[in-house]
């Protein structure tokens, strides 16, 4: 009786340490995945920085920034000083030197954002207008957001007029169309100066925040296209 209850005692043990030694491995087969596609979507980051930066060189003499997005490890920003834009003070409609900014910029921005390199790995594009403190945020917000909505209209048109379109042969301005957005942020996010003071001129500008689909959402694209594959 004694053996069989040592026998029965040593299968569970065995039992036991087999599913911990399982659970080792598949927790580690699992974090090896979780990091390897994190390494692809830094690399992807990596990649459009390297190639939005060599792509709007030439604007940067005219203070265009291209950097990653300190808030956002899967996002860049393209800041377009309001100088390039030239808003009428307090109102939001585009002016001349803007529409000819925006005339060369525009199918630019879209044209690198719907490539066949990063059209499947951008998430969104938002157009984000910002203010400096001159005026309450009563005034501030409406006023930001009516110009980023500005710039994205007058981008729409610009790109109506090009009738650019992918390699692939789709629409450039539907493909761009399905990333964009506005918003307005007013005078909430500043941008400071080396004393540490709100920089009101570099304050008044245009945002282009561009965001990589993050490791969920590739996976969601992935399951997506393997079921449209067999439904064909």
């Amino acid at each position: 009786m004694a053996n069989s209850e040592n026998s029965g005692g040593s299968l569970a043990s065995s039992l036991t340490d087999l599913m911990t030694s399982l659970a080792v491995i598949f927790i580690l087969l699992f974090v090896a995945t979780l990091n390897n596609a994190q390494q692809e979507t830094r690399q992807t980051v990596t990649s459009m920085l390297v190639a939005f930066q060599t792509l709007f060189q030439n604007y940067a003499v005219s203070g265009v920034e291209v950097t990653a997005n300190p808030q956002d490890p899967l996002g860049l920003l393209i800041l377009v000083p309001e100088g390039l834009l030239q808003f009428p003070v307090n109102e939001a409609d585009m002016s001349e030197q803007g529409v000819g900014f925006l005339t060369e910029f525009a199918p630019q921005l879209a044209g690198a954002v719907c490539s066949q390199t990063f059209r499947d790995e951008i998430d969104s594009i938002v157009v984000e207008g910002h203010t400096d403190s001159s005026g309450t945020d009563t005034i501030n917000l409406p006023l930001s957001q009516n110009r980023s909505l500005a710039v994205v209209r007058e981008i729409l048109l610009v790109l109506d007029e090009g009738d650019d379109a992918p390699s692939d042969g789709d629409d450039l301005r539907g493909c761009f169309l399905t990333l964009l957005s506005a918003s307005g942020r007013g005078s909430a996010e500043p941008i400071l100066d080396s004393s540490g003071n709100r920089d009101q001129a570099r304050s008044r500008r245009v945002v282009f925040k561009i965001r990589v689909r993050s490791l969920e959402q590739r996976e969601l694209r992935d399951v997506l296209a393997v079921g449209v594959g067999r439904s064909n």
